[in-house]
């Protein structure tokens, strides 16, 4: 049988879903509700991407959202993201979920993701 702490060992992670590009960088602007590192989902225009003050998409499509510029040499998904300021889990968590939905990774992101 599995503990209070075994049960409850398992941590949140929150999908933000808008009608536009624009309007999920709008509300990454103004909305407390969503916490740097957030998955945002914009199913139309086929983007998922994370929230920050400068929200970045993962795929290929980026709409009004930010795009990652390609890594250098040496880069890694530790040292990128640490200089954006957010979790690395949560831009693989945000790949992963833009595969799940068909959407094609953007080309600077996924060697990150090797």
């Amino acid at each position: 049988m599995l503990t209070d702490s075994e049960r409850f060992a398992f941590t949140a992670h929150r999908i933000h879903a808008f009608e536009t590009t624009g309007n999920a960088y709008d509300a990454t602007q103004i909305d407390e509700a969503i916490e740097t590192g957030d998955t945002l989902l914009v199913h139309a225009e086929g983007v998922v991407a994370v929230a920050m003050t400068w929200p970045f998409a993962i795929t290929t499509a980026h709409g009004h959202l930010h795009s990652m510029a390609p890594s250098k040499d040496g880069d890694t998904l530790e040292i990128v993201a640490e200089s954006l300021k957010v979790e690395p889990g949560a831009i693989r968590r945000a790949a992963e979920f833009a595969r799940q939905l068909g959407f094609e990774i953007d080309p600077a992101v996924a060697p990150l993701l090797a």
